[in-house]
């Protein structure tokens, strides 16, 4: 029995924390949200960020972010990704003072707004020297994972024993875990295939067929994958569960908050007609700006994330975003 403490009360952290929670091991979940401690530990339930969901009778809330980390074998991070700076650092308090850390696994899908960090390196310069830290990422929507439903992750860190002991925490009979040693890969595509399924959805929103989605995906990969080898990813990681796989349940799963911002932004909602009423915000959101940012860094052109960011944030109107891509130069589909 592992002592795991998980920190996010989101969806994903809330399916993961049940998940955890049904293999036996002995499981607190920490949520920023009072309400949220109070109805998991009262009901077993998370109406907020996951409807309809009965949870593990043995999982326990907190929302004192030190007692929920302290003493923890393993901690999850599930924060959205423009809070783990802080959120983690603050856990990082808790820590053991010397002697061996917990290890952590990041499920955050997305990018330091800030410093354009994925996450994995956001916890590298906040958690105590030493930490082991892996990842976890693939096409696992939250719902699906509580539901037990079979479902295909990749657990990565540049220690493949690191990523083979999150492999081990986290596989469960619908739940199977590979593992990875390519964490820039691994990462960048769970943050990147946001981008492109807003991308999707747009497009879906405006009534186009399915010509339009397939080359969207298609071209959509081409610039994760250019993206990722710029800063050290192997090619291959990409057309993988990390990166196609995600990629295609992402764009066009209907479970997708990320698609589904896109549809409303193409029907002629504007962004904030689509997140109204809605207790987060995709992730897709904040990681268009930052992956443009990070493209221009680099010297990659990301003409797609470029118009959806246009759109999100400049007002500009999806038929002629997509008119504008289609208008690019001509250029060879594989690049050099």
């Amino acid at each position: 029995m592992t002592r795991i403490a998980v920190v996010g009360g989101g969806a994903w952290g809330t399916a993961l924390a049940d998940l955890l929670a049904r293999k036996g091991d002995t499981v607190t979940l920490w949520a920023r949200e009072p309400e949220v401690v109070e109805v998991v530990n009262r009901l077993h339930a998370n109406p907020v960020f996951l409807p309809g969901a009965s949870l593990a009778p043995a999982l326990r809330a907190e929302g004192d972010l030190g007692a929920a980390v302290r003493g923890a074998e393993v901690v999850v991070s599930a924060a959205p990704a423009h809070v783990v700076r802080a959120v983690m650092a603050e856990a990082a308090a808790a820590f053991p003072k010397k002697g061996e850390q917990p290890l952590v696994v990041s499920v955050s899908k997305g990018l330091d707004p800030e410093r354009l960090e994925r996450p994995s390196t956001v916890l590298e310069a906040v958690l105590p020297r030493g930490t082991p830290i892996a990842v976890l990422s693939g096409p696992s929507f939250a719902q699906e994972v509580y539901q037990r439903q079979p479902t295909l992750v990749v657990a990565a860190a540049a220690d493949h024993t690191v990523a083979q002991r999150a492999q081990r925490v986290f596989s469960a009979g619908h739940f199977r875990v590979y593992s990875h040693t390519d964490v820039i890969g691994v990462e960048l595509g769970g943050a990147l295939k946001n981008v492109i399924a807003v991308a999707a959805g747009i497009l879906e929103g405006l009534g186009l067929g399915y010509n339009t989605r397939a080359a969207v995906i298609t071209r959509g990969l081409a610039e994760i994958t250019r993206l990722g080898v710029a800063l050290g990813a192997e090619p291959m990681t990409f057309a993988g569960l990390a990166g196609m796989g995600d990629l295609i349940l992402t764009a066009t799963g209907a479970l997708s908050r990320n698609r589904s911002l896109g549809v409303a932004l193409g029907q002629g909602q504007t962004f904030e007609q689509a997140q109204a009423g809605k207790a987060t915000v995709a992730e897709g959101v904040n990681t268009a700006r930052t992956a443009v940012q990070l493209g221009e860094r680099h010297g990659v052109e990301l003409p797609i994330a470029r118009e959806v960011a246009d759109v999100l944030f400049r007002g500009k109107a999806p038929r002629q975003a997509v008119a504008d891509l289609m208008e690019r130069d001509l250029k060879a589909e594989q690049w050099r």
